[in-house]
């Protein structure tokens, strides 16, 4: 299927909320390396148009679109799953335009195959353990001062628990912040329920409150 050329809001709007994750060029008419990225997204709409839709629309033509989704320079490459943004790529990053669609593509694949939502997938990996995680990095290896601050508290208590990367998964890591309502991490959640982020870890940790809640 070849990149889809939108043309009014209304189209856009129904694309990117169809079932299948959607790759959106913002171009303009006059930068020609617009034109490159069309010609790379036609050729992966060649290879995984079973699974990804390519469309393009001219950023100039949609001006509250654009400024929606902070478009400050063209070309621009969001992929949306279900209408919302899980990942993007400004300017003329061919590896990165691929590779992304490439994993995404998989995604969908595996998404297909076990017939497990994103929701469904969200849930089971809040209740993998107990005490569950999602942050930069891991508990061995925090990668941002967050995490790492958590990390060193949660130890301190002794309890077991587990972590999730949410950098190896551009799909939870958008999505988790939807379904727990929750827009920053790291994200601490006891059996399956949220518990909250550093500032709520601290706070309990404050008034003595921190081990039980999170023995559940």
């Amino acid at each position: 299927m070849p990149v889809l050329s939108v043309s009014n809001a209304e189209e856009y709007q129904n694309l990117i909320n169809a079932d299948r994750t959607t790759a959106a060029l913002f171009a303009a008419d006059w930068a020609e390396q617009c034109a490159q990225v069309k010609d790379v997204l036609e050729e992966l709409s060649k290879l995984l148009g079973d699974k990804l839709q390519f469309i393009s629309l001219n950023a100039e033509q949609f001006p509250e679109i654009s400024m929606k989704h902070q478009i400050e320079a063209v070309p621009t490459v969001i992929f949306f799953a279900k209408g919302s943004a899980v990942d993007r790529v400004d300017g003329v990053d061919v590896a990165a335009i691929s590779s992304k669609s490439k994993k995404l593509a998989e995604s969908a694949s595996s998404a297909a195959a076990t017939g497990q939502s994103l929701d469904d997938r969200l849930k089971a990996l809040v209740n993998t353990a107990p005490l569950m995680i999602f942050m930069k990095g891991d508990r061995n290896a925090p990668r941002c001062g967050f995490s790492k601050q958590l990390i060193a508290i949660v130890n301190d208590t002794s309890l077991p628990y587990e972590t999730f990367d949410i950098l190896s998964d551009e799909e939870v890591r958008q999505g988790l912040k939807t379904y727990s309502d929750w827009p920053t991490y790291p994200q601490v959640y006891v059996k399956g329920e949220l518990i909250g982020g550093l500032d709520i870890i601290k706070e309990l940790l404050a008034n003595k409150e921190l081990e039980t809640t999170l023995k559940g």
